[in-house]
């Protein structure tokens, strides 16, 4: 980018280098072996992922202009500059991460506690293992309320194309380990990033350990209001999936319609318990 490079273009190589990254170091160390083998959910996986990288960009490249026009009207009618432009760009960077993280955990929180919202974010909670691709695994109605809490609030607040950019690197690496199927362990940034530790008890089955860690980037927001777990007794479950919902679908062009078919979904999931 300091050479003049387009943003969006130039974050694409460590995307690509990170997806590689954390592919191959799941098969030098995996947190559970078993997790490293196919149960007929790759193609899915890889279909949401080719779908909703559509559906991210669009979002981020309608959402940025609108919400950057009206956060520069209201600073000029306040006479208040609402970005810190002078910051170098790495504090412009984390304060974008704290400042995005707030809509984005109540977003993500709604997702549970909300049966209309829950119907969408079941897709991402039916992956029967936890591994680097099914960190793309979203209903695009899903994706678009998260993508578009995120980009329209700093893009509000005066954040220019560069830290946007690295915004969106960021949210991608840190979802790929989020998500990831290897041995690592954070120690004290455990209480600044949602990663991997976090992230494996918000997919359990149980809902008290699940429905909890919501933060995307950052587990700040889950410290500030009480919903930060893990526990240091256990580890985290291996079987992974939704709860009470047997009769969720399972293949990708099903999975998109299922929000269409909530109702039904639910009466025959109670039909086999």
């Amino acid at each position: 980018m300091q050479a003049g490079a387009v943003p969006f273009a130039a974050i694409l190589v460590p995307m690509i280098l990170a997806y590689l990254t954390v592919a191959a170091f799941e098969r030098i160390c995996p947190f559970r072996p078993v997790w490293n083998r196919s149960v007929g959910d790759i193609r899915v996986d890889a279909s949401f992922a080719v779908l909703d990288l559509g559906v991210e960009r669009f979002v981020q490249f309608a959402i940025a202009p609108v919400a950057a026009a009206a956060g520069a009207w209201t600073s000029a009618t306040l006479a208040v500059d609402l970005w810190p432009h002078a910051w170098p760009l790495v504090g412009q960077l984390i304060l974008a991460l704290v400042v995005a993280e707030l809509p984005k955990y109540w977003g993500h929180r709604f997702m549970h506690e909300w049966d209309f919202l829950w119907r969408f974010h079941a897709v991402h909670h039916s992956v029967p293992r936890l591994y680097w691709l099914n960190a793309s695994r979203f209903h695009p109605v899903d994706l678009g309320i998260d993508t578009a809490l995120g980009v329209a609030t700093i893009s509000f607040v005066g954040c220019n194309a560069e830290v946007i950019a690295l915004f969106i690197l960021v949210t991608v690496i840190h979802g790929i380990f989020q998500h990831c199927n290897i041995k690592l362990r954070l120690g004290p940034l455990n209480w600044f990033f949602s990663m991997a530790e976090l992230h494996r008890w918000h997919h359990s089955r149980e809902l008290a350990e699940a429905n909890n860690n919501y933060g995307n980037n950052l587990i700040v927001w889950d410290v500030v209001f009480g919903t930060r777990f893990l526990p240091d007794d256990r580890e985290p479950p291996e079987d992974v999936g939704l709860s009470e919902l047997e009769a969720f679908p399972m293949t990708f062009g099903a999975q998109l319609a299922a929000p269409a078919r909530w109702n039904e979904i639910k009466e025959r999931s109670a039909a086999e318990r």
